[in-house]
């Protein structure tokens, strides 16, 4: 971890709430603990009413050492576009995990839901992390990423096996094949914002000039996803629409129309200056 004191971190007991929802390598992470539960006491710097608010936060999934029960990273699921009150909330918050050095990865998505989509996340990223420090220490690991490793998908074709919309690309196919879907193939982007988050966008045409889109964003404080949080944003994106795929009547209503998805990436490319690395899909403004 880095910044902050994190001493002022309480330990959590095996059985701390509820029941982990995962434990995986030398891990176990806990769905539903207040921020108050996991910081002994006020930090230093924070206001009594930042505490007052901030200690009362439920973060969604908190990944601790099995053996000392010490709180390494949380992870939070939030929907776009909150309230004034819930931005305020969220900024208060994350002074006080600053302030104890606890490491956020925030998730920003229409779609994506801390109980049903949480463990397979954060098991994600324990791997990626676990896969990314044994390069970095050294190991045998191929010079491959985490992303890019290839191997055999659940359909049995060969791919890249830690793309997390690999199940929603094959979904679409068969959509297709089932005549649900105008096209096969999920498209997508990512972006980095220059000192903000990283955005993935993906879509697939369902009826001829209507899309499903999801877009996700990924805030990562102080902590590492161990893979490239823009592109992880892409693959989350691409996991929504499968997520979506599979439940087709809720998907309907929320179709957009194709030139206003067209109209939307050609704004994203007018504020090239803002992303790190600047746009890589100029051919998509083109279509």
């Amino acid at each position: 971890m880095t910044g902050g004191d994190d001493s002022w971190l309480a330990t959590i007991p095996a059985d701390a709430g509820r029941d982990p929802v995962l434990v995986r390598a030398g891990l176990r992470v806990h769905p539903g603990l207040r921020l108050g539960e996991l910081v002994r006491r006020r930090p230093p710097g924070i206001t009594g009413h930042q505490w007052n608010t901030a200690s009362r936060t439920v973060l969604d999934l908190v990944v601790c050492a099995a053996d000392t029960g010490r709180p390494g990273f949380a992870v939070e699921f939030r929907p776009p576009m909150p309230d004034a009150a819930g931005r305020r909330a969220e900024r208060m918050m994350q002074a006080v995990t600053a302030a104890v050095g606890l490491p956020v990865l925030r998730i920003t998505s229409a779609t994506l839901r801390a109980a049903e989509h949480g463990p397979q996340i954060v098991g994600y990223v324990i791997d990626a992390r676990r896969y990314a420090d044994g390069a970095a220490a050294g190991s045998e690991l191929p010079d491959v990423g985490f992303r890019d490793i290839v191997g055999r998908l659940p359909d049995g074709r060969t791919g890249a096996v830690n793309d997390l919309g690999a199940l929603a690309r094959a979904d679409a196919v068969e959509a297709y094949v089932a005549r649900r879907l105008a096209d096969p193939i999920l498209r997508g982007l990512h972006v980095q914002w220059t000192d903000g988050p990283a955005e993935g966008w993906s879509w697939v045409e369902v009826r001829p000039g209507e899309c499903l889109v999801e877009r996700v964003s990924l805030h990562p404080y102080r902590i590492s996803c161990g893979v490239d949080p823009a592109r992880l944003a892409e693959d989350l994106a691409a996991l929504a629409i499968g997520d979506r795929l599979r439940t087709p009547e809720a998907a309907a209503p929320a179709l957009r129309r194709r030139e206003d998805l067209l109209d939307d990436i050609r704004r994203l490319r007018d504020r090239r200056d803002e992303l790190v690395d600047g746009f890589g899909y100029d051919h998509l403004c083109e279509a």
